[in-house]
């Protein structure tokens, strides 16, 4: 049975790009539909084991952002088109990168998730929401 919770987006809590794309999420999702949670943290492990996912998703440093929406995970080039679509208004206007095939997009997400570090750099620690965000992140 689908999960009918808030949207959750998986992120590496280290990395500035992801920390940054977790901050426009934020900005541009004022109905907080959104929910968040670092794939380093324990929080974000449990809710992949309860799918039955989390063997499968312990890499030291995750190369992607995942979508946990109504039951089923997304992940790379399509959680991104889910994510900004799901944003709405202008932002629907990135639904232009489904017409490339799946394998060319995420080669794409592939090449940015494995230079990200290297040209957004990375943090010792994941971020720590402010108080008024808190109740948003797992």
């Amino acid at each position: 049975m689908p999960d009918s919770g808030p949207d959750t987006i998986l992120f590496d809590g280290v990395c500035n790009l992801c920390n940054g794309f977790v901050q426009f999420v934020i900005r541009h999702d004022p109905q907080g539909r959104f929910r968040f949670a670092a794939l380093q943290s324990p929080a974000a492990q449990e809710l992949l084991a309860r799918h039955g996912l989390a063997s499968a998703l312990l890499p030291t440093e995750p190369e992607s952002v995942l979508l946990l929406s109504g039951g089923r995970l997304y992940s790379h080039s399509t959680a991104v088109l889910r994510i900004a679509h799901a944003l709405g208004r202008g932002w629907r206007l990135a639904g232009v990168g489904w017409v490339l095939p799946r394998p060319w997009r995420d080669a794409l997400y592939r090449f940015v998730a494995r230079n990200r570090y290297r040209w957004f750099g990375r943090e010792e620690s994941c971020m720590l929401p402010t108080p008024a965000l808190k109740a948003r992140f797992l």
